[in-house]
């Protein structure tokens, strides 16, 4: 039996299992009323207790945790462009100095 290929869940379809959990108080029965593995439950009530300043005081947040993301995504931006301008910077600089011994 092949993967199911990977799903993605809106904020608000989140919630909404966080929320019936919260009711039910089972993880194995929200999972299967919902099409979902236990531990992707369970992972999205503990975020959920993190962002509402419930959980260990290390923990980030939704919000810390796409900051992070956004930086990451911004540094490597950044590096391409700086490796691309040395590398730019090198072969004027290889040209420049054919030029001037011919």
């Amino acid at each position: 039996m092949g993967q199911r290929k990977k799903r993605t869940f809106t904020a608000e379809q989140k919630s909404e299992a966080v929320r019936l959990y919260h009711v039910v108080g089972n993880y194995a029965q929200v999972g299967r009323d919902l099409d979902l593995h236990p531990n992707v439950l369970r992972g999205w009530v503990k975020q959920a207790a993190v962002d509402a300043g419930e959980g260990p005081a290390e923990a980030l947040t939704t919000a810390e945790k796409a900051e992070i993301r956004a930086l990451k995504r911004d540094l490597k931006r950044v590096r391409m462009e700086r490796d691309f301008l040395k590398k730019a910077a090198a072969f004027f600089a290889r040209e420049e100095s054919s030029r001037s011994s011919s």
